[in-house]
């Protein structure tokens, strides 16, 4: 294998944790996740008033608004039965800066799915195939250990591991908010210890039929 071939398939073994990753948390995106968190046995129940058929109310349109076109409006327009919005001005410059971190990633996403899918017809039609299944089993075996190191952080604490990422992503403490917010009445502490368990399960599937696959493929085709 020369120097190109090899750092182009190095390439792929990196970004395929990264690829696993942002498929994962986009299919989280979704309001059937939404259906399942809610009525998920524990679920902790909203101590300020909002049913389960209150809360999906609201969160469903505060889901799509993230991966929408829509303009803040689409939440600021959004009212109680008494006409006060559901958000005060705090949440919805949250989610404005939430909405520009998700639409960033869905970039990169379908960059790397296009990295991907070139990468792999080259490699195939250039009868490299070996030296990509190789590639894609090594970023299998590298996702494994990525997401390993993320699902232990949620383990030994949760809570540090989400303020880790809230700085790393937002300025200040723009995403700190009272209990009393329709956010985190909406969004509770364990939605989100769930959702990074989910991706962390979906990603980890993902790197071991890479990893297996990718393997087992390889040795096929010798």
């Amino acid at each position: 294998m020369n120097k190109v071939r090899f750092y182009i398939f190095t390439f792929i073994s990196l970004l395929l944790p990264f690829f696993l990753m942002m498929t994962s948390v986009r299919l989280l995106l979704n309001p059937l996740f939404l259906q399942m968190e809610y009525r998920s046995p524990g679920f902790p129940a909203d101590t300020y008033g909002f049913t389960l058929e209150d809360r999906l109310k609201w969160a469903v349109p505060s889901l799509e608004y993230l991966v929408n076109d829509e303009g803040i409006e689409f939440l600021a327009d959004l009212k109680f039965e008494n006409g006060q919005p559901i958000y005060n001005e705090r949440e919805l410059s949250h989610m404005v800066d939430v909405k520009e971190l998700i639409h960033q990633m869905i970039i990169v996403w379908n960059m790397m799915l296009f990295l991907l899918a070139v990468v792999s017809l080259w490699g195939w039609r250039s009868g490299r195939e070996r030296e990509l299944l190789m590639a894609y089993s090594r970023g299998g075996w590298l996702t494994l250990g990525l997401i390993g190191a993320i699902l232990a952080g949620v383990i030994i604490s949760f809570s540090a591991l989400f303020t880790e990422f809230h700085r790393m992503f937002f300025s200040g403490d723009t995403w700190l908010f009272l209990y009393t917010d329709t956010l985190i009445r909406l969004f509770p502490m364990r939605f989100w210890q769930d959702a990074f368990i989910l991706m962390g399960v979906f990603t980890l599937a993902g790197g071991l039929l890479a990893g297996f696959g990718g393997r087992y493929l390889y040795r096929k085709l010798s």
